[in-house]
């Protein structure tokens, strides 16, 4: 987020926090703020929202616990289609460190994807840094792909298992979930796990890399006021997300800065990335695409015009509705191929 000005209360609020805590070490201002004793707030700047929908969508909503000791837990959306229908796993962004699978904001989004995509979407509510910095969030979402396999082969005879094409399953995320759709599929190392488990390709959207040295759209690319992603913001989510000791050319947030050999067992796998213009991670996300094909990966990539990172979730404009549909029309094309 960009500097914002904080209104009075908000400012008597981080007093009485300094008191108690002690001084703020990290902050994206009005998302999130990590005092020096640990203690971490996230103020609800999105409203978090129960799995209700309007009826004339035709899609139904619920949540399901998949794991207890560790809160996991992921909300389906069901469309009223016929027949056998692909699955999305969904990852939200947030910088590995806020956001929700009930944020609003998502569940608008994702319930509208699967009305007009004419699909089941299982989204993630994964564990957050940097209370658990990565690889927890890779690991709950191998955890929650797992889960869906064991639906598969337990012959499970829920609504949702009945319709769902178990051979037909995309991993999906925007900005952060979309960094942790790409490193769940690296779990699969070789083209046999990737057809055990159903994998048919991965959607990016707005893919949350990063790098050491700055790109051009980094340095020079003017953002708005309340841009949804600065620099410092990203710079500030990489250092609560990344392990300790390690810099912003970790394979996790810089895929190509060893190059992508540990890639191979995915060539099979198509590849979709997302990218907005007005976006500062524009560059990065198209030269995970140039690398992605120089290895001879199946990948393609759709720049939306005049948008910035996560329009599709935050920007509620005309010119971010328009980009909204077409991006829904993209990936109803790839999933349906």
């Amino acid at each position: 987020m960009a500097a914002i000005t904080r209104d009075s209360s908000m400012s008597l609020e981080v007093n009485r926090d300094s008191q108690q805590h002690g001084v703020i070490i990290e902050e994206v201002d009005r998302l999130i703020r990590v005092y020096k004793d640990g203690h971490v707030e996230r103020p609800e700047i999105v409203p978090c929202v129960s799995t209700a929908l309007e009826p004339k969508l035709g899609v139904t909503s619920w949540d399901v616990v998949l794991d207890t000791s560790t809160s996991i837990w992921v909300r389906f959306y069901l469309p009223n289609c016929q027949g056998k229908l692909p699955l999305l796993v969904y990852f939200h962004g947030g910088g590995f460190c806020v956001g929700s699978a009930a944020w609003s904001c998502y569940h608008d989004f994702l319930s509208q994807l699967s009305a007009k995509a004419g699909c089941i979407i299982m989204s993630v509510n994964y564990r957050l840094a940097p209370e658990n910095p990565l690889p927890a969030a890779y690991d709950d979402g191998f955890k929650a792909l797992t889960w869906v396999k064991q639906k598969a082969r337990g012959g499970d005879n829920e609504l949702w298992s009945r319709q769902c094409n178990f051979s037909s399953i995309f991993l999906v995320g925007d900005s952060a979930g979309a960094n942790i759709a790409h490193n769940v599929a690296l779990t699969f190392s070789n083209s046999a796990k990737l057809r055990l488990f159903g994998l048919k390709g991965t959607i990016l959207i707005q893919p949350f890399f990063g790098g050491e040295v700055r790109t051009n759209s980094e340095k020079l690319m003017v953002q708005p006021p309340r841009s949804v992603l600065s620099l410092a913001a990203s710079d500030t989510y990489w250092r609560l997300s990344l392990p300790s000791g390690t810099n912003r050319d970790h394979p996790w947030c810089n895929p190509v800065t060893k190059g992508l050999t540990n890639l191979d067992g995915l060539s099979e796998l198509p590849v979709m990335v997302c990218v907005s213009e007005l976006d500062i991670l524009k560059d990065r996300n198209l030269e995970f695409c140039r690398a992605l094909a120089r290895e001879g990966k199946k990948v393609e990539h759709v720049v939306y015009k005049g948008v910035g990172h996560a329009f599709q979730v935050l920007d509620k404009s005309q010119i971010s509705r328009t980009r909204t549909r077409e991006m829904t029309s993209h990936i109803k094309a790839f999933i349906s191929r």
